[in-house]
């Protein structure tokens, strides 16, 4: 272990007989948690067959000889013959599935079907078409448009143009299956002092998000610099107005200034209480 100031720098492979989605989100989980050290991610998914796999291993041991150290794998194979190759190279293996499967096999007293890809194997299923059906949903309720669904939405976020409403209600759609529509809150109805008429029905499906008016103006510099729309003036009063109407109309809300998307959506989650295992939760994507 280290103990001068220099980062420790390590090249760190994510390998996967799917799209290793899985695996590099828990990667990024743990290499977080060391902060003097930098890694180069590169990810190695669709690794299923033995071709592959000896490509695999050339690239880890390529990399190993370039560093001067061993690179970090992280793997979720399931297939023995392709995982047993991979697990040559010149590396410190984190095998997931090694890890997690063997000890469950030996609680629940049932073999594993070790089938490469069996998670991704659900598009005919329930949870796969609600997925589908949340993100078509999201996309047509995007911004106010097509308000006269809304009595579909499981969520409806409000707050003012660029504060994450939009993706946030993908990010519901694509991981939980949540119909989340979003709905801007403009000058016109603060000078008005009420909830647009569209959202009055739905009060009890209404989260609102908001923003730091700084943060607001630099975001939206980007797609109109130097407009009024853009101010920090303009931004301080629509942040101000749209905090005060939340606050009367008593919609639960949160600011996405130093939130990221997954925290925000948790929240929305347990708020509305749409975390209730009601098969939405999607399969585990490896």
């Amino acid at each position: 272990m280290t103990t001068d100031s220099t980062p420790v720098k390590r090249t760190v492979f994510i390998v996967s007989d799917g799209t290793g989605i899985t695996a590099e989100t828990f990667s990024h989980s743990v290499l977080s948690q060391f902060e003097r050290a930098e890694f180069r991610q590169i990810r190695l998914p669709f690794i299923d067959n033995l071709d592959k796999a000896a490509h695999a291993v050339q690239r880890i041991n390529r990399a190993a000889q370039e560093d001067g150290n061993r690179p970090i794998v992280f793997s979720t194979l399931v297939a023995p013959t392709i995982n047993s190759l991979v697990h040559q190279a010149d590396a410190l293996f984190l095998d997931l599935f090694t890890t997690f499967v063997a000890p469950l096999e030996e609680e629940l007293g049932v073999r594993s079907s070790h089938s490469v890809g069996r998670s991704h194997a659900a598009t005919d299923s329930a949870q796969y078409r609600n997925r589908i059906e949340a993100i078509n949903f999201s996309l047509a309720h995007d911004d106010g448009q097509a308000g006269a669904g809304l009595a579909q939405a499981e969520v409806v976020l409000v707050g003012v143009s660029r504060c994450g409403k939009t993706p946030t209600s993908l990010y519901l759609a694509m991981q939980y299956g949540i119909k989340a529509a979003n709905c801007p809150l403009i000058p016109e109805d603060f000078e008005r002092g009420t909830l647009p008429s569209i959202l009055q029905p739905y009060r009890h499906k209404l989260f609102g998000l908001t923003i730091q008016p700084e943060r607001l103006s630099e975001i939206r510099n980007e797609r109109r610099p130097g407009s009024q729309y853009a101010s920090l003036e303009q931004c301080r009063y629509e942040v101000t107005e749209a905090q005060r109407m939340m606050r009367r109309e008593g919609i639960r809300w949160l600011s996405s200034t130093t939130k990221s998307i997954e925290e925000i959506s948790t929240t929305i989650l347990q708020e509305l209480t749409l975390d209730d295992n009601n098969g939405k939760l999607l399969p585990v994507a490896c």
